[in-house]
């Protein structure tokens, strides 16, 4: 074993240890803003993986999406939603851990079955000297209605959103006399209340 081996494979044992500690942070931390925190630095931790791939495009993407835009979208949706948990449904956390660690071992389970079982063969071809030219072709060529499908999709998720977040601007009760829209985590915002400020007796 060069060098050039042994750097690899010491930098590969530590970011699969970044990957399963912060994995197991985001199960186990009793704060869901600690979990998302965590949650981020798993995918940087994949990005340092997919860099040994010499997938550099993957490396990038999972930074600038997964880290940059989709951790910080569930820290943002954490913090303003702050739904607290009820007594009832307290008490029933325990039956439903009990049931997730079930589930959590034979997933894990079956992965380690299928990484032992399945051959891997290593391939001996030279890496591809630039991967986000040939993954340019790939998109724009022969997957090119899929990734238009997932722009649209995306456009969807985000109006969904801006609707949501707008919602102090929803009727409080349709002609009908219906309710659009409940939504009892978040108070309803008077729009129509200005603070004022306090009265001053006396003169300087």
């Amino acid at each position: 074993m060069n060098l050039g081996e042994g750097v690899r494979l010491v930098s590969f044992g530590i970011l699969a240890l970044i990957v399963l500690g912060g994995a197991l942070g985001v199960v186990l931390a009793p704060s869901m803003v600690h979990a998302a925190f965590l949650l981020g630095l798993v995918f940087v931790g994949m990005s340092g993986l997919y860099l040994l791939l010499n997938a550099d495009f993957v490396a990038a993407a999972q930074i600038l999406i997964y880290v940059g835009a989709v951790n910080v979208l569930l820290l943002f949706a954490i913090m303003l939603v702050n739904r607290r948990i009820p007594d009832a449904a307290a008490g029933k956390r325990g039956l439903r851990n009990t049931i997730a660690g079930f589930v959590c071992l034979f997933v894990f389970g079956s992965l380690v079955n299928g990484v032992v079982r399945v051959p891997w063969p290593i391939s001996t071809e030279t890496p591809i000297a630039n991967s986000t030219l040939r993954i340019g072709e790939q998109f724009f060529s022969y997957y090119l209605l899929p990734f238009e499908a997932v722009s649209i999709l995306l456009l969807l998720a985000l109006v969904g959103a801006i609707i949501l977040a707008r919602r102090e601007f929803v009727p409080d009760r349709t002609e009908s006399g219906d309710q659009p829209l409940v939504l009892p985590e978040r108070p309803r915002a008077e729009m129509d209340e200005t603070p004022k400020l306090p009265e001053t007796t006396g003169r300087r």
